[in-house]
């Protein structure tokens, strides 16, 4: 474990580079959660305050329980509402919320063929070489928090068109700030949130409490099936292809059901297997101190937090759950 102090993020330098640009990119990871399309939104509206050209572009459609949080569509969809050509016509490109190449899709194409300045802001440990002056702080709660501390620091005031995204994903990534991330400036952020206009009942009920009979029968199967192993220290559950077909359920649908299994009582670490259409597994995985998850995901070519990380590996989950298991097992020792 790399208990070496996290140094401090240099705000000024990355305020002169978004500065000095006046056509930005910004784009996060394939299947964005509210942190990666709240804080691009968020980021979009600091910058265009200050008279920037923005254009918000992610390899993949944020699940439609986000919606709210994007009413006008602003987030493009590469390859589908947006080309290369556009993407790559900017002075900067910022990638919030990943350092991973796996998880840009055919974003990361044009990212490596692009002549512009690019720049990441994230607060994951795992991270590749994007060829981008990374802006990091892996001990923070939520990108979106790294957005409001970067227009503290160089004294941005933050509009209220920010309010909404930047709330939902601070809120989220902390699992409503209860997660041990969570910190006194995490609720102070909040609060300054709802008094620029953030409604907290209401994101939440966007958020949670919009589920449909089908996710709410294909959540009956997946946890009808959980296992146990490893002397109840590791806890996990599947959903096939199968699954899908027949509640006629979708793949956002599996979203946070791996807190389920992680609740069980003397768990320590627990993952939630998903079949993919394409014959792959995405895995979501959490952990209790001291098991470090994030360094599970990395052996599957994936990557995240400490106690909370993801990654997608070639074959059904027949044969990814064993492996994984295995692993984990050994992870919390």
């Amino acid at each position: 474990m790399n208990n070496s102090p996290v140094p401090p993020i240099d705000w000024l330098r990355l305020a002169a580079i978004l500065d000095g640009a006046d056509r930005l990119v910004l784009t996060s990871h394939a299947r964005p959660d509210a942190d990666a399309l709240g804080s691009a939104l968020g980021l979009a509206a600091l910058l265009e305050a200050r008279g920037k050209r923005v254009t918000i572009v992610n390899p993949s459609a944020a699940p439609e329980n986000l919606g709210f949080l994007d009413p006008t569509g602003r987030a493009e969809v590469y390859g589908r509402t947006i080309d290369a050509d556009r993407v790559e016509d900017c002075d900067v490109h910022v990638v919030l919320d990943t350092s991973a190449w796996a998880q840009l899709g055919e974003v990361g194409k044009t990212l490596k063929r692009t002549s512009a300045k690019k720049v990441v802001l994230d607060h994951h440990v795992s991270s590749d070489s994007l060829d981008a002056e990374e802006f990091k702080d892996p001990t923070a709660d939520a990108t979106g928090s790294l957005v409001i501390r970067f227009a503290d620091a160089v004294g941005w005031d933050l509009p209220p068109e920010a309010a909404t995204p930047l709330y939902a994903a601070i809120a989220t990534d902390t699992g409503w700030f209860r997660f041990p991330s969570t910190r006194p400036e995490t609720v102070e952020f909040a609060a300054r949130l709802m008094r620029l206009g953030a409604d907290q009942t209401e994101i939440y009920r966007q958020l949670y409490e919009r589920r449909s009979e089908a996710r709410m029968r294909l959540v009956g199967r997946a946890l009808g099936r959980i296992a146990v192993s490893d002397d109840g220290r590791i806890a996990y559950a599947v959903a096939t292809r199968a699954d899908f077909t027949e509640t006629g359920a979708k793949q956002s649908d599996t979203e946070n059901l791996v807190n389920e299994c992680l609740a069980i009582d003397g768990v320590r670490a627990a993952f939630m297997a998903v079949e993919q259409g394409n014959g792959s597994t995405k895995l979501s995985l959490r952990g209790r101190e001291p098991v470090d998850v994030a360094s599970v995901a990395e052996k599957f070519g994936g990557g995240g937090h400490r106690l909370a990380a993801g990654a997608v590996v070639d074959g059904p989950p027949d044969k990814v759950v064993p492996e994984v298991a295995a692993a984990m097992q050994a992870a919390a020792g």
